[in-house]
């Protein structure tokens, strides 16, 4: 019985790198479970990610055969060697200490571009000054509320448009987006782009990106902020230039102001 056992606990490994492979290579029948499609030059985070995971898998793998290989070894039914009992080994604690700590080292700073680019190289004008925001995204239950600056290019002006879940960009551009929330804490997720950031009540944040394809994506929330929490689903549009953006722009104005026209008039 403890082959046999130690065969099913082998089998655990297995099929969850067996499934790993298959959702790597898109491969049936489990295709469209890895990656979103990446449509910014946020490589890095791949990149990252990757290497964490094989280097874990590679460990994963590891101590499953050394696991496998002592439960036949040592199995009770069939080992007929006497018990031995040892204090452990000083040698070998601290090897497995520094093995460690050089593997998390090294992570550390193999992850150094990847959190500057995301938390630190904020996009600038040309003049070197901050690029002000594109448009204000604020998390609440169960919602994106969005405010783009007005013709005159500030936030908070008469002349500001409100839209909720709905964010458009242009293509081609560095993009800066301030986020808050107004009530509870929430993750502002966009998935294609691999910008994820916590959104802290009392805290104006900023997260950048540069789309390189137009489209439609979603904008999630990744934090459990309530029993809504799983419809807090917006829309990502980008826009193939500056000119459908601009486009755009002006009908949703249009629209607001018709909106707000007719409510006056009732």
């Amino acid at each position: 019985m403890g082959k046999f056992w130690s065969f099913f606990f082998a089998l655990v490994p297995i099929l969850g790198i067996g499934l790993f492979v298959f959702a790597i290579n898109d491969w049936a029948p489990i295709r469209g479970h890895w990656f979103p499609e990446l449509i910014s030059k946020s490589h890095v985070i791949d990149n990252l990610f990757n290497f964490i995971m094989y280097l874990t898998g590679a460990v994963f793998i590891g101590t499953s055969i050394v696991l496998a290989w002592i439960m036949v070894k040592y199995d009770g039914g069939s080992n007929k060697e006497p018990v031995i009992y040892s204090h452990g080994s000083h040698t070998l604690e601290v090897i497995w200490s520094i093995i460690p700590a050089v593997v998390l080292l090294f992570i550390a700073i193999y992850q150094m571009d990847a959190w500057a680019n995301a938390r630190m190289y904020r996009p600038t004008l040309s003049d070197g000054t901050e690029m002000p925001p594109h448009a204000r995204v604020t998390g609440r239950q169960f919602e994106w509320k969005i405010q783009y600056p007005g013709k005159d290019g500030k936030l908070d002006t008469p002349d500001d448009l409100h839209l909720i879940n709905d964010l458009h960009v242009p293509m081609d551009e560095d993009i800066v987006i301030r986020i808050e929330s107004m009530d509870v804490l929430h993750s502002f997720f966009l998935p294609n782009l691999r910008v994820k950031q916590d959104v802290v009540p009392g805290m104006q944040q900023h997260i950048w990106f540069h789309a390189v394809k137009d489209g439609t994506y979603d904008i999630v929330c990744a934090e459990l902020c309530g029993w809504g929490h799983y419809k807090m689903k917006g829309r990502l549009t980008v826009e193939p230039s500056r000119e459908e953006f601009d486009k755009w722009l002006e009908k949703a104005y249009a629209e607001q102001e018709t909106a707000q026209y007719s409510l006056d008039e009732e």
